[in-house]
């Protein structure tokens, strides 16, 4: 397998971070734009140039079918500018998640007495990056959203969320999955239930500490 140029590594890890974020690759102009190059003919040329090193493939000319083989997965944001050097197949694909049954207020998030087992999935099924933990769902809150009781969430840790997302919260001693909706005098966790109403915490008792995370995925046995 040839090695590749700095610009040639950073066309393919944008590819990458594109698929990993938003499920898709980005457009020719959009790789323009990242790469400062004006022509989407000297996109291309970066683009052949990857195929022909093995590092990728098009089932045809558009941009959308562009998908990088196992060796062009192998590269990091961290490979930016360096030349590539063990080229050993890593084994990365999977992530393992650790899944909580329940999260008791003041006890941290991954606490050894709250982890219930672990999951090993394609990291294609978990958007974006970051720390993922797993929730096992009890209730029919979101059931419109589709998600059952059993179900297991990946849930991205962060304390801040978008309205309308689906979050984890932590309200009173329990996690409950609610959209998230921030109005001017208090926060709305709407649940996905036409039989149930909105949990409603006023805006001076909220603590962004109260959000666990943002839901990215869903795992279901059947």
């Amino acid at each position: 397998m040839q090695e590749l140029t700095e610009r040639q590594q950073l066309v393919l890890q944008f590819i990458q971070e594109s698929i990993s974020e938003r499920g898709y690759p980005p457009t020719l102009r959009e790789i323009g734009a990242r790469m400062g190059i004006r022509s989407t003919n000297g996109v291309n040329d970066h683009l052949r140039a990857l195929e022909r090193k093995g590092y990728l493939k098009r089932e045809d000319m558009k941009s959308r079918a562009l998908r990088p083989t196992v060796m062009g997965q192998q590269l990091t944001l961290d490979d930016a500018g360096e030349a590539l050097g063990d080229k050993t197949p890593a084994n990365d694909d999977l992530l393992e998640i650790k899944v909580l049954g329940r999260v008791a207020a003041g006890a941290p998030i991954l606490a050894d007495e709250h982890v219930l087992d672990t999951v090993r999935v394609d990291r294609s099924m978990v958007r974006g990056q970051g720390e993922v933990f797993g929730l096992r769902v009890s209730g029919d809150s979101m059931i419109e959203a589709g998600i059952h009781t059993g179900d297991i969430l990946f849930v991205r840790r962060q304390n801040t969320a978008r309205r309308g997302e689906i979050v984890v919260a932590l309200i009173g001693d329990e996690a409950t999955c609610k959209y998230y909706y921030p109005e001017s005098d208090y926060i709305r966790f709407q649940p996905a239930n036409k039989d149930m109403a909105p949990i409603l915490v006023r805006a001076v008792d909220f603590r962004s500490t109260m959000l666990l995370g943002v839901v990215v995925g869903l795992y279901r046995k059947i």
